[in-house]
């Protein structure tokens, strides 16, 4: 299987320390270069920054065409470059999923035929698989420590989802 993630995931997953989860779930992932630029050389410290730089199964792939991410960013609105870069790179690898949460990436992706999931998505497959025993604990987690921000309407619903 291969999978693609944007920035937002990782980050989110190492800053409650779940950051393992992708790879019983995945195996391994692929991360353009934009993304692990956006970590490693972001000049503050962000949680998944040492991961990306030493755990095997997170590998730094380069996008072959970087005139399709520069067309990206120059038709679409407020799509950074590790998103468009994410977009290119898992059509480029004919990716089985990509990990994006902001939610014009999201639509974009899916308007190019990828499919798509988001952290808490990721959390709901982690549940039902067995990897982790309840979601709710988790997203309390990422709201508080990580300032992920769930409208109270999705938290219901990942949370019915989830059967909690």
């Amino acid at each position: 299987m291969i999978v693609v993630s944007d920035t937002s995931p990782i980050t989110n997953l190492a800053a409650i320390d779940q950051l393992d989860l992708l790879q019983e779930l995945y195996g391994s992932i692929v991360i353009p270069l934009a993304v692990y630029k956006e970590m490693v050389v972001a000049g503050k410290v962000v949680p998944g920054a040492v991961e990306v730089q030493t755990l095997s199964w997170i590998q730094t792939q380069t996008v072959a065409d970087a005139q399709k991410v520069t067309d990206i960013q120059t038709n679409q609105d407020n799509i950074d470059l590790g998103e468009a870069e994410a977009i290119i790179l898992a059509l480029e690898l004919k990716a089985d999923l990509l990990l994006m949460d902001e939610r014009r990436g999201r639509a974009l992706a899916t308007n190019y035929g990828l499919k798509v999931t988001g952290l808490l998505g990721v959390l709901l497959q982690a549940k039902q698989k067995g990897f982790i025993p309840a979601i709710k604990p988790l997203m309390d987690q990422l709201m508080e420590q990580a300032d992920f921000r769930v409208s109270n309407q999705l938290y219901a619903t990942v949370l019915q989802n989830a059967g909690e």
